[in-house]
């Protein structure tokens, strides 16, 4: 073993300890090029899934039933805005580039949330999302406020904070459709249908088939595995669904007395491979009107490069004098 392998080894001794012991690595902070690249890959999918995820529901600003639920629904796609931002400026502190990560994205290259190219055909739909979609995230969120990596655990605290209000106000939606006319509950019966089956798939492939799983465990990136997640995920749902006097379009799912949990079917990974390998029924759709609006949105960007500019030189100035 050379002396730089040993030095390597020494150092990665320390930082796994680090991790042990419950301690934050920051960006400064000695980490594994390994975890570098693993935080790179999960957190830049997390901002990606934010941004695209603002499409599906955005398509339904203008058609909102009411002005109460136009304003709620505006508020909720610019959080996710801002959430998809925020969790940009926390990977770039990995070494990198905002344009870096956008170009991934829109080269295939990178990954989001395979649930966001279903499309939002009623609007049942916005309401499910927000119930079930960001249900789902939030199940997983709450574990990664404490995730290792300190900038990616406090962005997490903020998110949480805005999705359980997001989560809130879909069910509350829901709840208003299913206890509506005989139409307005079954539009909400086939979003639930539709839905289903995609939300459980958010929380990815089995642990023994996940090539991330173990290592981000380890590593404590991930907090919970998917399945655990997943469980939990449906166990706090059922009752939900059962109060909207709906069904989960499950015929095998059953409450566990031994297990203490739900047993829930087989979810249709093949789906889901397709899907999040880019042959979903939207993916084509959600790339190519995220390029569109990025190319028309250059000369924002081209602005704040030119104000920051000016800033800088002013600062110069004054430092001069």
């Amino acid at each position: 073993m050379t002396q730089f392998e040993l030095e390597t080894d020494e150092l990665e001794q320390v930082f796994q300890k680090r991790i042990d012991d419950e301690q934050k690595i920051e960006p400064k902070d000695w980490m594994p090029e390994a975890y570098r690249q693993n935080l790179i890959r999960q957190m830049s999918q997390h901002a990606h899934s934010e941004i695209i995820g603002m499409q599906p529901e955005g398509n339904w600003i203008g058609r909102a039933p009411t002005l109460r639920r136009k304003m709620i629904l505006l508020a909720k796609v610019q959080d996710e805005g801002g959430h998809g931002l925020y969790l940009y400026s926390a990977t770039e502190t990995l070494g990198i580039t905002r344009e870096e990560m956008v170009a991934a994205l829109q080269s295939g290259a990178a990954k989001y949330a395979s649930i966001f190219n279903y499309p939002s055909l009623t609007w049942a739909d916005i309401g499910t999302i927000g119930w079930l979609v960001d249900g789902a995230a939030i199940v997983n969120q709450i574990s990664l406020q404490r995730t290792s990596y300190g900038p990616y655990a406090r962005a997490m605290v903020k998110i949480c904070k805005e999705e359980s209000f997001h989560q809130r106000q879909g069910y509350e939606s829901l709840v208003a459709l299913a206890k509506g006319s005989t139409e307005q509950k079954a539009m909400a019966q086939d979003a639930l249908n539709r839905w289903w089956w995609p939300s459980l798939m958010m929380f990815g492939p089995h642990d023994a088939e996940s090539a991330n799983s173990a290592r981000s465990m380890r590593w404590k990136i991930k907090r919970k595995s998917n399945d655990e997640l997943r469980q939990a995920f449906v166990d706090q749902t059922i009752p939900q669904v059962e109060f909207l006097g709906l069904r989960v379009p499950d015929d095998d799912l059953l409450w566990n007395e031994e297990r203490g949990h739900y047993d829930f079917g087989a979810i249709d990974w093949d789906e889901f491979a397709r899907v999040i390998n880019g042959n979903g029924i939207c993916n084509k759709q959600r790339i190519a009107h995220h390029k569109k609006v990025h190319e028309q949105g250059s000369w924002v960007r081209e602005a704040m490069r030119v104000h920051m500019r000016k800033v800088q030189d002013r600062n110069r100035i004054k430092e001069a004098s």
